[in-house]
């Protein structure tokens, strides 16, 4: 059975895999702990297809969604780690760097998970210094799905910053995701944003209580509850379970409490007690937000007796989940605590210390603040002295190393025990000159650039690619005995073969391969290199020529020595 799923698998498309992903995540966010289980088994069995195919943006947005999975499923967090630790290294290995905002987000939201606010804030702090730059979209992905893509980057981290308890720099972000998804989101995406604002704005208005600003909080709990109405629309078109004759506030948690809190009344319970009862999982922050607008709307129909033991009950069942939520674990316990008051002086002196507890915790807020937008200044900075250091190492068309860092790479490898066997391959496109006479530079460029993504992506992380020059470009594989070499270059050769038309313009690559020597220099091996090329230009292009030396010629691998010595 499970033979006949990945056959089934290998008939699809990318856009199928990732699609499928995007439903299950949705489908996760809706479902009881056997159903996360097996959205993350089928989600898991898709990320297997996208390694086995390797192209690098469907392998980064499965990881991104198995990831995410788990970090829905109480029981499966901990199995998120080595996804989250794979998806920031693919992402910086192939130069995705709005799949890299992400991986930042998700793992800040890991580190609060383990009551890490520290480690949180550092995350946070990268992502958001990545989203800061001009980026441009990538062309491979297409302008709307990279937009979408980096709208989830924009949410994840605002989601984040909304457990931090910093509002006013997740609304900021909130304010950006909305206006990537306003150019290129689909109904999905409007309603996921929506209803992450939504949650957003009631966190914050509870704070906003706490310390006595409740026009303030008020405010937010009439825009939250504005919110919930408008995304009704988009939420009968979106990729969640619903129920089609039940409206979008009856099958949310968080949009039936945001009417309640707007207007805490009578005909609101029934509502809100169906949702605390729903066949799925509920998040921490969904029980806390549906227990105080129900606690309220008790209230106003004089049940103060049901409204306590509903508290009550709620912290009881949370106790233990409070790192992920903390300010609103204490809106909770502040929401019991006032029902709990009596009349007395004691309960006055109570109510001041809370006051002084609660400005003292406003300003440990505005601590965290002020050490987030630290780190995002040391964060930005670093961008700013890496990308330089990059700009003087690569190549500004395709974004590869350039002939300065090849030069310095190859000497290491030369003179490094651990590199050895060391294949060397020198690349160069065929019918690149006729695509510069028939098309433009312009068009040319785009070849180029695309050449380059695909070396970079068909190639192991461990490989070294640059641009020689013109249309030539040198591969170093350290560790590759030259059999080994010449096959995955052969995949290279296919890739690019198997181009579209309008990507490649009809260029294929001829590599000429070879192994390094005892005793060689850097000039001596790319010169072999090269003439091997030529030679798979004389045999017709499109094609890997491989040249071994005399010691392979007999079976024997030569003792490595390194220039110089000997």
């Amino acid at each position: 059975m499970r033979d006949e799923a990945a056959t089934t698998l290998g008939k699809v498309s990318d856009a199928w895999l990732v699609g499928r992903a995007r439903e299950l995540n949705a489908a996760g966010q809706h479902s009881d702990i056997n159903g996360q289980r097996n959205t993350i088994r089928e989600a898991d069995a898709l990320l297997v297809e996208a390694r086995r195919r390797g192209e690098p943006r469907i392998v980064a947005q499965l990881l991104r969604h198995c990831a995410a999975l788990r970090l829905g499923t109480r029981t499966r967090v901990d199995s998120a780690d080595p996804l989250l630790d794979e998806l920031l290294t693919h992402t910086r290995r192939h130069g995705l760097d709005v799949l890299k905002a992400d991986a930042h987000a998700l793992r800040g939201r890991r580190a609060l998970l383990a009551g890490s606010e520290d480690e949180a804030l550092t995350e946070i702090a990268g992502g958001l210094a990545i989203l800061d730059d001009e980026l441009a979209p990538d062309r491979t992905l297409g302008q709307r799905s990279w937009e979408r893509l980096l709208a989830t980057s924009l949410i994840d981290i605002g989601l984040v910053l909304t457990q931090l308890g910093v509002y006013e720099m997740a609304d900021e972000v909130m304010a950006r995701a909305h206006h990537r998804i306003r150019e290129s989101g689909g109904p999905h995406e409007i309603a996921v944003h929506m209803i992450n604002r939504c949650r957003m704005l009631l966190s914050w208005g509870l704070r906003l209580e706490r310390i006595g600003q409740q026009d303030e909080a008020g405010a937010r709990f009439a825009t939250a509850s504005a919110l919930a109405v408008a995304v009704e629309g988009p939420w009968r078109e979106s990729l969640f379970p619903r129920l089609s004759e039940l409206s979008a506030a009856e099958q949310m948690p968080v949009l039936g409490a945001a009417h309640a809190l707007a207007g805490p009344r009578f005909e609101h319970i029934e509502r809100l007690e169906v949702l605390r009862t729903l066949d799925r999982t509920m998040a921490p922050r969904e029980e806390i937000l549906v227990a105080i607008a129900l606690s309220r709307c008790l209230i106003s129909a004089d049940r103060r007796e049901q409204a306590l033991h509903l508290l009550a009950d709620t912290r009881s069942g949370l106790d233990g989940t409070t790192s992920s939520e903390p300010t609103l674990h204490i809106s909770l316990a502040r929401e019991h605590a006032l029902l709990l008051r009596s009349g007395d002086g004691a309960s006055d002196a109570l109510r001041d210390y809370a006051r002084d507890l609660e400005t003292e915790l406003w300003t440990m807020r505005q601590a965290r603040l002020s050490t987030l937008v630290t780190r995002l200044e040391n964060e930005r900075l670093n961008h700013k002295h890496d990308a330089i250091t990059r700009q003087a190492l690569q190549d500004p068309l395709t974004g590869l190393s350039n002939r300065r860092a090849l030069d310095d790479r190859l000497e290491n490898l030369l003179t490094s025990r651990e590199a050895q066997p060391l294949a060397v391959a020198l690349v160069d496109l065929d019918g690149f000159k006729g695509v510069n006479d028939r098309c433009s530079h312009a068009d040319g460029d785009d070849v180029l650039r695309t050449v380059a993504g695909a070396l970079r992506d068909t190639l192991r992380n461990d490989d070294f690619v640059s641009r020689y020059g013109g249309d030539e470009f040198v591969v170093l594989l350290p560790g590759a005995p030259l059999t080994s070499a010449e096959a995955a270059l052969h995949r290279t050769v296919r890739a690019v073969h198997g181009l579209p038309g309008d990507l490649s313009r009809g260029v294929t690559l001829s590599i000429g391969v070879v192994e390094m020597r005892p005793h060689e220099s850097a000039a001596q091996v790319l010169a072999r290199a090269d003439a091997a090329m030529y030679r798979a230009k004389r045999d017709g292009g499109n094609r890997v020529s491989a040249f071994a030396g005399s010691a392979e010629s007999t079976g024997e691998r030569p003792v490595w020595i390194p220039p110089g010595e000997g």
